[in-house]
């Protein structure tokens, strides 16, 4: 054992109480009590700026602005894309519509209808006729005439029936209602959005500058003198004490703790091997050497006693029951292998040999 490394022992109990209090104490004082006080600053602070800070600032700033913003959204979003397009169809493109289909009504019960009939009245009944009287023999005469007279009449009512209704509509009726939509559109876009859209980014501009940038820069603030002067100095107090408590006496009580149970183990293991031996040299040594030089032979003598008396007991026994009942009826001898252990007796004759294969045949 190597008692020569071995540190100087204490005074007694109450040193090595005080020792291991003393520590506890310090990191009691050192740690566990500047976090402490941290923690409850930061919760207390923390309650404090959500108490008189940010629930003031939610309810009476935050919520009315976000609110604001939602209905002008809303608002902004229905006249740009909703109220436009109901006006258009309800105020321009039903009425149209509704001309139109007038329009188209009108033109054939006082227009078409009545030069269908004038047509079929004056132009195709005569017409019929005339061409009649030609097949009669006025081919040669009016053929020409009647021809250009044709395709005049043919050509003045194309132009009445599909051109210049359709030149009417797009001159009186399409033209005036697409120039009064682009002006409404234009009026819109000028005295309505753009207005509008100027008050938003203004709006923007305000909030951004007055209220978001002063309470970010204060937040951003008040986080950096947190950092610099609590947390950065805490962390490097905690960040000292660790490791001056590793060094100073986690490192040291170990070494300590390390050659203690080395040199516990070794003295255990002495003693053991001690004992053992003890333990052989006055009882196991002297045990076996009556085992085996008194003991066993005594054993022997004593068996061999015990089975000559019991034989001549049972001799003696047989001898006696001879006498007074006579011999016992004497079974006849019989093989134990043939009657396979059975107390049938199988007779004299022993019985014939059966091979292997004959039995498996």
């Amino acid at each position: 054992m190597e008692t020569d490394k071995r540190p100087p022992a204490g005074g007694g109990d109450g040193c090595l109480v005080g020792v291991i209090r003393i520590p506890v104490k310090i990191v009691a004082v050192l740690v566990v009590l500047p976090v402490r006080v941290a923690w409850e600053l930061l919760v207390a602070l923390g309650r404090a700026v959500h108490r008189h800070v940010l629930g003031p600032l939610w309810a009476h700033v935050l919520e009315p602005v976000f609110r604001g913003l939602g209905w002008l959204l809303a608002t902004l979003f229905k006249l740009v894309l909703v109220w436009p397009w109901v006006g258009l169809w309800r105020y321009v493109i039903t009425p149209v519509g509704r001309g139109l289909a007038w329009l188209v009504r009108g033109a054939y019960d006082r227009l078409f209808a009545p030069a269908g009939r004038l047509l079929s009245t004056y132009v195709l009944l005569p017409l019929g006729r005339a061409l009649a009287w030609v097949g009669r023999g006025g081919l040669r005469y009016l053929l020409a005439p009647l021809a250009k007279g044709v395709t005049w009449v043919a050509w003045v009512l194309g132009m009445a029936l599909f051109v210049w209704p359709w030149v009417g509509l797009w001159r009186y009726v399409l033209v005036p209602v697409g120039r009064g939509i682009g002006w409404l559109a234009v009026a819109v876009y000028r005295y309505v959005l753009t207005p509008l859209g100027h008050g938003l980014v203004w709006l923007a501009v305000a909030l951004y500058r007055y209220l978001l940038r002063p309470v970010g820069l204060g937040l951003v603030r008040l986080a950096v003198a947190l950092y610099r002067y609590l947390l950065r100095p805490v962390g490097l107090g905690i960040a000292w004490l660790a490791h001056g408590l590793h060094r100073y006496v986690l490192t040291p009580v170990g070494q300590v703790l390390v050659w203690a149970w080395h040199v516990s183990g070794r003295i255990a293991a002495a003693l053991w091997r001690g004992l053992s031996w003890v333990c052989w040299v006055l009882v196991g040594w002297p045990a076996s050497r009556v085992y085996r030089y008194v003991l066993t032979p005594v054993g022997h003598a004593v068996r061999d006693v015990w089975r000559t008396a019991r034989a001549a007991v049972r001799e003696a026994r047989a001898e006696v029951r001879r006498a007074l009942f006579g011999a016992p009826p004497v079974e006849p001898a019989r093989s134990r292998a043939r009657t396979l252990g059975s107390t049938t007796a199988a007779g004299n004759t022993p019985a014939p040999e059966i091979s292997l294969h004959e039995r498996q045949g």
